[in-house]
């Protein structure tokens, strides 16, 4: 099995391990994406941590910077 297979989403691990790095709930990283002008709430949140989820381009983004995720790091997640 392709280790990406039945997933929505290959950056949801990294999304959960920074937000737990940072020690910030889910609702804490929603409302932080509300100055991004990001709305999601924490059910949508953890679908994309597992995997079940798509992330629009523009949420990425805005998640990145809310967890301070470099590039590097999202870019070695995927690979």
């Amino acid at each position: 099995m392709k280790k990406y297979e039945n997933k929505s989403n290959v950056v949801g691990n990294l999304l959960k391990d920074y937000r737990q790095k940072n020690k910030l709930t889910k609702n804490e990283v929603c409302r932080r994406l509300q100055l991004h002008a990001i709305y999601m709430d924490a059910t949508e949140l953890n679908r994309m941590e597992t995997g079940r989820m798509i992330i629009k381009d523009f949420e990425l983004i805005g998640l990145c910077k809310v967890l301070e995720i470099s590039y590097e790091d999202l870019k070695n997640s995927i690979e």
